[in-house]
């Protein structure tokens, strides 16, 4: 709130100053003396003949026309004659005889006997009176005690221009004919009164600012009145009172009725015959003419006897006693009188007082005449040309006006009269306006600020600074956030010049520095102007404390939140086939799910390498920390590894920046090895402790965004704070940039021509994030801290670099490649515990564990094959290799969660500077588009460190595959009784392969190279349609099906490991055998299988068996399942840049259940455009207890064996009887009984029609109980009496297990029709 008075002490200062030092003048008679005191002293040797010299010298002023100044009332002037008598010094006899003597000569009343200084000068200090002429002498009129050169030095005068009566300066500023000049010291004035308002005529002159200062000085040490006692103070009183009631206010008197008695009697007949005169002449009266009509007509003058003139003195002196009522009466009729003779400098003079007399008449009779000082102004202004006489009627006016409240009336008069002239004077006057505007009803603070900046800048013209600081200082109060940017740059840039040229340097930098902060909306020309000023007063203030603290600069901009801290060396660029690993840079973006996926493979690494527990002190790895990153904890930095800081800087002007020598600001605390500080904090400049980058020139473009690199090298343990950043500030000479073009090409060069700079700094303060856990924390607004800028150096670390060479970025699906990964250890120190993990381990492999299952190197076969390969001789025909491998031996477990695969160093150690070269098959993801592989590499330093315990590295490999083939496979259960050994049964293997590939990868054709199985209970045995072409070839959009016979796979009896143990059957269609149980082959069924069984553990909801049904249900579910999984080995031959590749790959297929069809990878099922809403509420659906009719037909496995034709003589013996074996095999690993009922169960024509007329003979229902695995035989007879084709199939099969009460049916529908032909022999 702005709480502002209505007018300032130097304003006051001004105006009584001016008021005083108004000069007499001929149309008013306020100013011309009314009496003149003569005074002489008792010791003087002829007090009466001194009385005379003084008279007479006092009348030869007054009436001699070569004195035109000082101005006398009337011809007869009060002379009042006063005998000094020194009490301690003179004869007090002589003094009252000479005093009767002048009572004699001037009468009682025109002379008077003053007794001083009853006390001696000795004893002045004995007793402290205070000074009796304090309270008359103004502060200014204390340093002109100066007499006229030709004036008589003990003469003094009376003026009368207000009440007090005394004034010991009879002339005061302005003499026009010789007289010397005794020109005030203006309060504002420095050095010269060339802006006094008074000044007419140019002539002024001036004492000096320092003499007025001495003088001053030496008058403020000056004790008067020492030598007074009270009795001496009371006669001085008794002194004025005579003089005043007994001299002067009878002689005012007098005047006043001599006056008024001259106008009655010369008024009558000059009047009349004036007025006659012009009515004769004229013939009627002649209207006032209006100021404008009177602009061109010169002023009357009157002479002094003039009864205008005796009008106004008498007007005037009724004033001075303050008879106001009679004052407006003759300042009325005098004004009449002035205008009807056009006498415009009178008139404005009358108009003057007469407004001036209504307003202080007691009681105000009449309202204040305001249009009266409107007229005498616009008089005085325009016609009169006096703007002296017109700022007095601004200025009387002005404050009759605020002192009624009407300051809008008051700030409007002031404003009218500023001008050109003058800049002191309207500065005053508009600072004046300002204030009443303020001090209104309803402040208008707009326009306060407004006329404080007018005011500012006038006193600014007229060299008073600092007013025109205070000023500007004053507006910008009301201007600051208002959003009126140009305004607030104005007032700013102001007061920076202004305070720099007053030597206040620290308002000129933050008035600049306002300038520069703030969204400034200048033109580009004015910013460097801005930029360029405010640079040139830091640097004077930098040489001022060349040694003081580095200032904070403000420009450019810093996002202090967007910083980025970086720990570890650059990333080395690809070289040729060799790619090193992507790992962490500032040039990724961060990603919060990629985030968490690194987490969740660092969390994973690190409890393998634990033994299955994530140690407590266990924190994830952070190489970038940034506003996502969790920067609650101290950041741990490597010794001898960089540190890279990331600085976001925004250049918000309209001008380049140029940054030069920037680097990064910091203290070091250094610790030796057992955490103990060591020396003393360390400071930005010690090389020794942290090397410090210094980029040498770093240009921003306008209105730029750009970051900043900057790097430290700690080469010591200890703790680090990065404080800020440290850089010279400049611009570039002639350099704008228009439109964000800059318009110096390659900026990066380093040859830029740097204008002015300045060396500060910029700090780094960096706010956390806010805190939402408690509830403290939530109802107040807390933030938690933020160290990324306070990393903690440890000791050294092992380093580990990887690069990748020949590495595919596109892959058919399925294809394998080989590629060879390079370790290298670019530390001092030896690192061990390699292991990679990856959320896609099915995608890569480095081989078995031991050195027989991987092959060597790629050239193992005639065709360069990545397989390990055996050429074989010619087979019987279709016939399977049989081997077995463990997934133990492939570093693969049960699949339950993600392996951690250790990488085969040699001796487990890489030492410093050592590199190990080691290959890596690769398999192309089934599923086609792009795909990101994540690898997490873990080591460990061989010295354990008790704050970094280990080390990662990340790489993220982007592979495209295209589509290559479609494996689907079914698996039927064989009906045939061949090889059976009387357990188990046979399987056919369906296998459906589609060349899905569109030819875009320049793929020709796929040819089938090998069929492996692989399981452990399963194998297969031989291919069933193998055709004579053995060479399986699959063009574009070809399909192939293929059929094998599966069989159980013979267990070892003491095979301790067959639970881990499969069997690998492998059927060729070449001459060439790929040991499927051999890296990469085995290495990639292993993985894809564990990833098989994540997938579907995921998927499937545990339900713990809560009842016999249940598990009854989970025994018959069994029976149909098979888990034989079908590895399909293929060679691609593909044409690129005119030569032909030959690419190689396997599919997987696993097999699960009986008569379910398995793909190679999973459709993907595109979602509907359009789905309905549900509004109901979806019950809660309990697992059923009842097997499905296809699990059903699964538990007891039927098959009968009868002649495919017979012959019988019908014309012999008209029954035919066949003899039938039901075969019934149990599938399950449990007790299960079995009903076989041979009755026909049919009422229909049709199926009589089928089975035609047969039937079975003997035993109609059979009860068995089969034992688990067993196979058991039931020899039949079939009836029949006509030739013809029948179906035997009709037996109908019950079986439940022996321990369950519920009796199942199995279905006979898949099973396959049993057709017999019966022909007449």
């Amino acid at each position: 709130m702005l709480l502002i008075l209505a007018t300032t002490p130097w304003f006051e200062s001004y105006r009584e100053t001016f008021l005083q030092s108004m000069p007499a003048s001929d149309h008013e008679f306020l100013n011309h003396y009314l009496a003149c005191m003569l005074v002489a002293s008792s010791a003087e040797a002829e007090p009466m003949e001194q009385f005379s010299k003084l008279s007479q010298e006092q009348h030869r002023i007054q009436h001699n026309s070569d004195y035109s100044y000082p101005k006398w009332f009337i011809p007869n002037t009060l002379k009042y004659y006063v005998l000094l008598h020194d009490v301690t010094s003179g004869d007090e006899q002589r003094a009252e005889s000479i005093y009767e003597e002048m009572k004699q000569k001037y009468g009682t009343q025109g002379c008077y006997l003053l007794k001083i200084n009853s006390r001696a000068p000795n004893r002045a200090s004995d007793e402290q009176i205070p000074d009796p002429w304090s309270q008359y002498l103004q502060k200014n009129s204390i340093q002109n005690q100066e007499s006229y050169e030709d004036g008589p030095c003990t003469m003094t005068s009376s003026k009368n221009s207000d009440s007090n009566l005394l004034s010991l300066d009879g002339l005061d500023n302005e003499v026009k004919d010789g007289l010397p000049d005794n020109c005030r010291v203006h309060p504002l004035q420095i050095d010269q009164c060339g802006d006094t308002p008074h000044n007419t005529d140019g002539s002024d002159h001036a004492k000096s600012a320092s003499s007025v200062h001495e003088t001053k000085k030496a008058s403020t040490g000056l004790i008067r009145g020492a030598c007074l006692t009270l009795t001496d103070h009371d006669r001085i009183r008794q002194f004025i009172q005579e003089f005043t009631f007994r001299g002067l206010l009878p002689h005012v008197e007098k005047t006043i009725r001599q006056l008024n008695d001259q106008l009655i009697s010369r008024k009558g007949l000059s009047r009349s015959l004036f007025s006659a005169t012009k009515k004769w002449f004229s013939g009627s009266k002649v209207p006032e003419k209006s100021i404008s009509e009177l602009k061109s007509t010169s002023g009357l003058l009157y002479p002094p006897e003039a009864p205008e003139l005796q009008i106004r003195k008498m007007a005037d002196l009724c004033f001075l006693v303050q008879h106001y009522d009679l004052a407006y009466s003759c300042y009325h009729t005098a004004k009449k009188d002035f205008l009807n003779d056009q006498a415009m400098l009178y008139a404005a003079g009358a108009l003057e007082m007469a407004a001036v007399s209504a307003f202080l008449q007691p009681g105000a009779p009449r309202p204040y005449p305001a249009h009266y000082m409107d007229t005498a102004i616009q008089t005085y202004r325009d016609i009169c040309k006096n703007m002296v006489l017109a700022e007095r009627c601004v200025l009387l006016s002005a404050e009759i006006l605020k002192s009624q409240s009407k300051y809008s009336e008051a700030a409007a008069l002031l404003i009218r009269l500023t001008s050109e002239d003058s800049d002191l004077r309207s500065a005053l006057l508009l600072e004046q306006a300002a204030h009443c505007f303020i001090n209104m009803k309803n402040p208008m603070v707009r326009k306060y600020a407004f006329h404080m900046i007018l005011a500012g800048h006038r006193f600014s013209k007229a060299g008073q600074k600092k007013h025109a600081l205070r000023c500007y200082c004053q507006a910008m109060q009301v201007y600051k956030g208002k959003g009126w940017s140009l305004a607030e740059d104005h007032i700013n840039f102001t007061i920076g010049r202004q305070s720099y040229t007053l030597r206040q340097l620290d308002n000129a930098v933050s008035a600049f520095r306002h300038i520069l902060i703030n969204e400034s909306k200048q033109s580009a020309a004015q910013q460097g102007a801005f930029l360029r000023e405010y640079l040139y007063v830091y640097k004077n203030v930098n040489q001022l404390s060349p040694d003081g603290p580095l200032p904070q600069l403000p420009l450019p901009y810093i996002n202090s939140s967007a910083t980025r801290v970086f720990f570890g060396h650059d990333r080395r660029p690809a070289d040729g086939e060799k790619q090193a690993a992507t790992h962490v840079s500032l040039d990724q973006e961060y990603d919060a799910e990629s985030s968490q996926q690194w987490r969740e493979l660092e969390e994973h690494v690190v409890a393998v390498a634990n033994k299955g527990v994530i140690p407590s002190s266990f924190y994830p790895t952070q190489y970038c920390l940034n506003s996502y990153s969790d920067n609650s904890r101290f950041p741990l930095a490597v010794v001898e590894e960089p540190i890279t800081v990331e600085v976001a800087f925004r250049n918000p002007l309209k001008v380049p920046l140029l940054l030069s020598d920037l680097s990064l600001l910091w203290k070091f605390q250094p610790k030796d090895t057992s955490g103990k500080d060591t020396e003393k904090e360390r400071v930005t400049g010690e090389p020794e402790m942290i090397g410090t980058e210094v980029i040498s020139e770093f240009l921003i473009n306008s209105e730029e965004s750009k970051v900043a690199r900057l790097k430290l090298f700690p080469h010591h343990i200890g703790e680090l704070h990065i404080l800020g950043v440290v850089y010279n500030l400049g611009t570039i000479q002639g350099s704008v940039t228009v439109d964000g073009i800059g318009a110096l090409p390659g900026c990066h060069t380093g040859k830029h021509s740097l204008g002015m700079s300045v060396r500060g700094r910029q700090d780094l303060e960096i706010q956390g994030p806010r805190l939402n856990n408690t509830k403290e924390e939530k109802t107040s607004v807390k933030y938690g801290p933020d160290r990324r800028l306070d990393p903690i150096v440890t000791e050294e670390m092992p380093l580990l670099e990887v690069f990748f060479i020949h590495f595919p970025t596109g892959l058919l699906c399925g294809e394998i490649r080989k590629a060879y990964v390079e370790f290298v250890n670019v530390s001092k120190c030896p690192l061990t515990g390699l292991k990679v993990v990856s959320k896609r381990p099915e995608f890569f492999t480095f081989g078995g564990n031991t050195a027989a299952l991987t092959p060597l190197s790629p050239s193992t076969s005639e065709n360069c094959s990545a397989y390990k390969t055996v050429v074989t001789a010619s087979p019987s025909l279709g016939t399977a290799f049989v081997s077995t491998a463990s997934s133990v031996d492939f570093g693969t477990g049960t699949g339950q969660q993600l392996e951690a695969i250790p990488v085969p160093l040699p001796d487990s150690v890489l030492l410093p500077g050592a590199s190990v070269q080691l290959p890596m098959w690769l398999r192309g993801p089934d599923e086609e588009g792009v795909h990101e592989i994540n690898f997490l590499f873990y080591y460990e330093s061989v010295k354990k460190q008790p704050k970094k315990r280990h080390r990662i590295l990340r790489h993220t490999a982007v592979i495209c595959t295209s589509r290559s083939l479609n494996v689907r496979a079914t698996v039927c259960r064989s009906n045939s009784l061949e090889d059976e050994e009387g357990r188990g049964g046979n399987m056919l293997v369906f296998v459906d392969v589609e060349n899905t590939n569109t030819s875009e990868a320049g793929v020709k054709e796929f040819h089938m190279v090998q069929v492996s199985s692989s399981s452990k209970h399963w194998q297969l045995h031989r291919s069933v349609n193998i055709s004579e072409n053995r060479d399986a070839k699959l063009a574009s959009r070809e399909k192939g099906k293929f059929c094998f016979k599966a069989v159980r796979c013979k267990q070892k009896e003491g095979d301790i490991q067959s639970s881990e143990k499969y069997t690998f059957a492998d059927i060729i269609f070449g001459n060439e055998q790929i040991i499927s149980s051999a890296s990469p082959c085995a290495d990639f069924f292993y993985r894809s299988l564990s990833s098989e069984l994540r997938k579907t553990q995921d998927q499937l909801p545990a339900y713990p068996e809560k009842n016999a049904s249940e598990g009854a249900v989970r025994l018959i579910e069994k029976c149909s399942e098979v888990d034989l999984s079908i590895v399909v080995l293929w060679k691609a031959y593909v044409v690129e840049d005119n030569k032909q590749l030959i690419l190689e790959g396997q599919h997987h297929v696993v097999v699960r259940t009986v008569g379910k069809e398995a793909c190679s990878h999973s459709q993907k099922q595109e979602p509907p455009e359009m789905e309905l809403l549900k509004f109901f509420r979806p019950e809660n659906t309990t697992v059923s207890a009842r097997p499905s009719v296809e699990q059903l037909s699964n538990l007891i496995k039927t098959s009968l064996h009868y002649p495919e034709s017979f012959h019988h003589p019908f014309h012999q013996k008209s029954l035919c009887l066949v003899p039938v074996t039901l075969l019934l095999s149990n599938c399950s690993k449990a007790e299960v009984d079995v009903i076989v009922d041979l009755r026909h169960k049919t009422t229909s024509p049709e199926a009589l029609e089928t089975h035609g007329s047969f039937t079975w003979l003997g035993q109609t229902q059979y009860k068995l109980q089969l034992k688990s695995q067993e196979t058991h035989s039931l020899q039949l007879k079939a009836c029949f009496v006509h030739t013809g084709v029948y179906n035997l199939g009709t037996p109908r099969v019950f079986a439940k297990l022996s321990d369950q009460v519920t009796v199942f049916e199995t279905s006979q529908q898949n099973s396959m029709p049993a057709l017999i032909i019966i022909n007449n022999a």
